[in-house]
This record gives C-alpha cells, sequence and structure tokens, in this order.
C-alpha cells in the first residue's frame, strides 16, 4: 500500500477516478494457508479505503480464486464496506473461471471480467457469453443480448486467425495451476521462452521448479515484476538442473539471474513476511540492500529534461507517452525508435502482410495517410548472394523496384565452442543458453571471487556470469553479440594460489 500512495494521490489531484488494486494469491477457503487469509486481504482493503480510493479491484492473476473463496472473500468486503465498488479479474487457467465470477457476483461484486467467447477460457478470462448466459433469469441478469456477443465473437474469431503464429501450444486447462500458481499473463510467455532457450520438452518440470522457486522465495504475490523473478529462477533451476536443495547450498556460488538478484537486494519493496534467509544473504553477498520503500531513496526524474533529450535525439515527434516509455524502458524504447527511423510507421501495413509475405504475383495496399495509398505488388525473389542479401522485385504504384535484403532464415556458420571444464574451478561457464551483450573480464587481468565476467540475455532475462575464484584471467573466448550454450566456456581463470 505504501507503494501505491503517490499513485492514488496523483490521480486524486487530477480528479480521476482512483481504483487500487489487491491481487490474489493463496486460497481464502483453505485454513491450512495461513500466509494470505481473509484477515489479511481485509486489512489491506482496509488500509485502501483509508486513502480515498473510489474503486477496489480483486486482480486474480493466475485463476487461483475458486468459487467458495471468491464467495468468502467478496462477501466478507462487501459486508464491512457496503458502499465500495469491486471490480473483480481473474484468468480461467484451471476452467472454474466462469463459476467463481458467478460466485463473486452472488457475493456482491459490481464488476467481473470477461473476454469475448473467441479470445476466453484457459489462461484467458472466461467467456463473456457462459457468463451472460448464466446469469440471464436471475437478479443479477446484464442485459446484454447474445446475438451482440456473436457478431463481436465473429470479428475476433478472424481478427484471431491472422495471429495464429503467436498462439502458444496450450491445448487444455491446467488445474495444476492451483500447486505451482503461475500467472495466466506469464504462462504462455514462459512456455514460449523455455522453447527458445531449448527446455521446451521440459515444461512440467520448468511448472514444478516454478512451484519450488516460491516457496524459495518466500512464496510471493506474483504478478510483474515479482513473477518474472519466480519464472527466471525456475529456468534457471532447471536450465542447470538444480532442485531447491541444490540451489540453497550451492547459491554463494552461483550467477543468478539479473531479476532475482535484484528481488533479493529489495528492489522490488519488502514482500508480505520478509526476505527468507540465509538464502538472500547467500544470494546477493557484499551487494548494496534496500530495506525500506525502494522509490524513496530514489533521485526524482526530470521528465521535462528527459523530453528536451529525446526531442534533439528523435526529433519533434516525441510526445509525452514517449517520455514515459524511454523513462520506463530506456534500451527497448531506443530499439523501437531506431526500427521507426529506418523503416517508418509499420503499423500502417496491413497485419497480413506485417506478419507473412506475400505471395508471388500478389498485390495490397498501404494506406499511409489520407489520400495516400501504396499498391504494392510482388513480382519476384532473387537467390542468395554472399553477403546473405536476396533482391526482391516488386512494383510500387505501377514502377518496379528492386531491393535488397537480409535472409536471417539462410543457413548461418555454426560455430563450435569449447565447453567449460568442471574440474577446473577457474573455468566459468554459461549457466544457460543466451546471447552475450557484455564483456566485462579482460584477458591479463586480476578479478576477485564474485567479479562480473559477462552479462548474457536470453528472452527478457538477463544473467551476469560471476568469476568463482580469484586470480589471473587467462583468456575470454567470447565477444558480444555471440550466442551460447549452457556450459559453453566464457573465461579461463587461474586461480591466485596456481597463478
Amino acid at each position: 500500500v505504501e507503494n501505491m500512495k503517490l499513485g492514488i494521490d496523483a490521480v486524486k489531484k487530477a480528479g480521476g477516478v482512483v481504483e487500487a488494486t489487491v491481487c490474489y494469491t493463496g486460497d481464502v477457503s483453505n485454513p491450512e494457508k495461513k500466509k494470505y487469509n481473509l484477515d489479511y486481504y481485509l486489512k489491506m482493503t482496509q488500509e485502501l479505503v483509508d486513502e480515498g480510493i473510489h474503486i477496489l479491484g480483486i486482480k486474480d492473476m493466475a485463476g487461483l480464486l475458486k468459487p467458495e473463496a471468491a464467495k468468502l472473500l467478496i462477501g466478507a468486503i462487501r459486508k464491512k464496506f457496503p458502499d465500495l465498488p469491486i471490480h473483480v479479474h481473474t484468468h480461467d487457467t484451471a476452467g472454474t473461471g466462469v463459476a467463481s465470477m458467478m460466485a463473486a457476483a452472488a457475493a456482491g461484486a459490481d464488476v467481473i471480467d470477461v473476454a469475448i467467447d473467441s479470445m476466453s477460457g484457459m489462461t484467458s478470462q472466461p467467456a463473456m457469453g457462459a457468463l451472460v448466459a448464466g446469469l440471464e433469469q436471475t437478479n443479477l441478469g446484464t442485459g446484454i443480448r447474445m446475438e451482440d456477443i456473436q457478431a463481436l465473437n465473429s470479428y475476433w474469431e478472424q481478427c484471431r486467425m491472422l495471429y495464429s503464429c503467436f498462439e502458444a501450444n496450450v491445448k487444455s486447462a491446467d488445474s495444476g495451476v492451483y500447486d505451482h500458481e503461475m500467472p495466466g499473463g506469464q504462462y504462455t510467455n514462459l512456455m514460449f521462452q523455455a522453447q527458445q532457450l531449448g527446455l521446451g520438452t521440459q515444461w512440467k518440470q520448468i511448472k514444478k521448479a516454478y512451484e519450488e522457486a516460491n516457496k524459495l522465495c518466500g512464496n510471493l504475490v506474483k504478478v510483474t515484476p515479482s513473477s518474472k523473478v519466480v519464472g527466471d529462477m525456475a529456468q534457471f533451476m532447471v536450465s542447470n538442473g538444480l532442485s531447491g536443495d541444490d540451489l540453497v547450498e550451492r547459491a554463494g556460488n552461483l550467477s543468478f539471474p539479473t531479476s532475482v538478484v535484484e528481488f533479493f537486494q529489495g528492489y522490488l519493496g519488502q514482500p508480505h513476511g520478509g526476505f527468507p534467509e540465509p538464502l538472500r544473504t547467500k544470494i546477493i553477498r557484499d551487494l548494496p540492500r534496500i530495506d525500506g520503500r525502494p522509490g524513496a531513496s530514489l533521485p526524482p526524474l526530470d521528465l521535462v529534461k528527459l523530453k528536451e533529450e529525446l526531442t534533439e535525439q528523435y526529433g519533434k515527434s516525441i510526445r509525452d507517452y514517449d517520455v514515459v516509455s524511454a523513462a520506463l524502458y530506456p534500451k527497448v524504447f531506443a530499439e523501437y525508435r531506431t526500427m521507426v527511423s529506418q523503416y517508418g510507421d509499420l503499423s500502417k501495413v496491413p497485419t497480413r502482410y506485417f506478419l507473412s509475405k506475400p505471395e508471388i504475383g500478389e498485390e495490397f495496399q498501404v494506406e499511409i495517410e489520407e489520400g495516400k495509398t501504396l499498391i504494392i505488388k510482388l513480382l519476384a525473389v532473387g537467390p542468395l548472394n554472399n553477403t546473405g542479401k536476396r533482391d526482391v522485385y516488386f512494383e510500387l504504384n505501377g514502377e518496379a523496384r528492386v531491393v535488397g535484403i537480409v535472409d536471417t532464415n539462410a543457413a548461418v556458420e555454426h560455430v563450435t565452442r569449447e565447453k567449460a571444464n568442471s574440474s577446473k574451478p577457474g573455468d566459468v561457464p554459461a549457466p544457460m543458453s543466451g546471447v552475450v551483450v557484455e564483456v566485462r573480464a579482460k584477458a591479463g587481468a586480476h578479478i576477485k571471487a564474485g567479479d562480473p565476467v559477462c552479462v548474457l540475455s536470453a528472452m527478457k532475462m538477463e544473467t551476469i556470469v560471476s568469476a568463482p575464484v580469484a586470480g589471473l584471467v587467462e583468456y575470454v573466448p567470447i565477444a558480444e553479440g555471440d550466442s551460447l550454450s549452457a556450459g559453453d566456456l566464457v573465461a579461463r581463470i587461474v586461480k591466485e594460489a596456481d597463478a
């Protein structure tokens, strides 16, 4: 709640409607689960009401809110705060979403989140049509016509087909979510991430590791960014063949993902119940720790100055939301602006042609501004040349054009890399597959145990690889941009006693 006070005050001063959200985890219907019980949620709700909120949100990120729990939780809040509007959000991962939301509505919820039928179910929200039909002929009837829902269904069903290349391989409900507690918004992302890391066949082990990682972190309320911490730790455990006991025992010598290290340093704040020890001390070692609200010690950001800098760099097209994007995600924003400067506003390109290539001889239109339309026709694609490019021939408004395009799908050179020798303490292995984004160690330099050797990145998961021993860096066989597999040698250090 302490972290929300500034935002609540700012929205109120701006004349807005303040909806503050309590994130749901655990199971209030199970008396054996005591950490996040009914008293926990009522206490937090009271604190938010005392701050003057207008609406209370209950965010069930993983779909853990069972029908009986919904009845107890919403009923208790409604009884204590009879005039407080309540908005409930859930995911249908286990398949109980419709029943839970009907129970929440019956217990006094004013708003429940649903998804249009063609986009609903599983890790999405419960189906709108099912909820509307289920509440018909009751005092909670919505007044929404089923034929209107069907019209929307047809539209979004067609839209979904355009994005089928991004569909996750989720075929059914997963009642195991009551054990691993993985948020719906993370479930499919983590599955895709696992596939990119070469762990796609170990999804079952990753879900089990997620459950174990959550316990190691102290049983967290898992919502962005804390859910990323648990997910990164789970993939780290599976990638390195670590059990929970192994991780705790070896924590002082492991190179953890950056998100995990920063969580234990306190960059996300103080979790309910505190940090687990001695794991915290083992992971952060000599790094600084924050034992209060992180924002309290954060220097103020000059948004006016930032906008001036961005305008100088990118021109007068910078808007206020660009400034916020740059402040929150500086690297991602810089990559985005580079892409826009190179290719223009790709939002103008029809989805079908943005996501997949046109057929030879196919013609399509791109309206770049009102009254200005480009008519494009693909004529031919040339052979791969020795620079890795292909010449693409097309017509643009009837005129012949040709452009050289890098073929990223062409065969690439496979590099066989030396593996770290586990019998040599000074051999530093890559803890996971990834791309080298920064090399910090230099051959010939002296290094201390725990000093950073390099930074790896894989699917938004960054890991700082640390030196396991102190000594002389004999050689560093990697460079920025190199793709590594787990176990590849990133540096060889001659221990001080052996140097």
